[in-house]
Parts: C-alpha cells; sequence; structure tokens
C-alpha cells in the first residue's frame, strides 16, 4: 500500500478544506501562491541535499516512485500542506483578534 502518497493526498485535500471552513481565502491570494513557490525551491534545495546523499531513504513500498531528481512527490504534497494548514490556522487566529 502506498500509504505516503495517502495521507500526502488526504492532507492536502483537508488544509484546502480548512481554508474555506475558516473562510480565511488564502488561497485565492496571489501573495500566498509566490510565498508557496520560494518555500518548494528552498524546500527543493534542502530535501534535495537530504536525498541526494542519502541522509533521508524512502521504501519504495511506501509512495508512488515518482521523483524529482532525487524527491518524491509527495514530499512536495506534505510540504503544501503543511505550510498552507499553519498559514491558515495563523491567519484564522490573527484575524480573530483584531
Amino acid at each position: 500500500m502506498k500509504e505516503y502518497t495517502i495521507i500526502s493526498v488526504i492532507f492536502v485535500v483537508l488544509s484546502l478544506a480548512l481554508d474555506r471552513i475558516l473562510k480565511t481565502k488564502l488561497t485565492s491570494d496571489k501573495r500566498f501562491w509566490v510565498f508557496w513557490i520560494i518555500m518548494a525551491a528552498v524546500s527543493f534545495i534542502v530535501n534535495g541535499y537530504l536525498t541526494w546523499r542519502p541522509i533521508v531513504i524512502y521504501s519504495e513500498e511506501y509512495y508512488m516512485g515518482i521523483r524529482l531528481f532525487t524527491i518524491p512527490v509527495e514530499d512536495f504534497l506534505f510540504g503544501f500542506s503543511l505550510i498552507t494548514m499553519n498559514i491558515v490556522i495563523w491567519e484564522f487566529f490573527t484575524r480573530k483578534k483584531s
């Protein structure tokens, strides 16, 4: 079973749903996408180093097997959901305060 793939996709869907539910409209903002592209580039450098060395090793049975150079595609999905959920929650609570 491809657990890493399934979990990554579930969390992308959850992060997008959270944006809608909390009405932060983060994914509608161009600045978010520019920020995410920058974060993806940084993640590409760091994650590329970790998987190229190989400091971090992924077992083929847990992900699709598709890589961008040495990085599994699921890492970008997981990174997207991690960043998005954190910013959505931050925006929700900081807007609620003011």
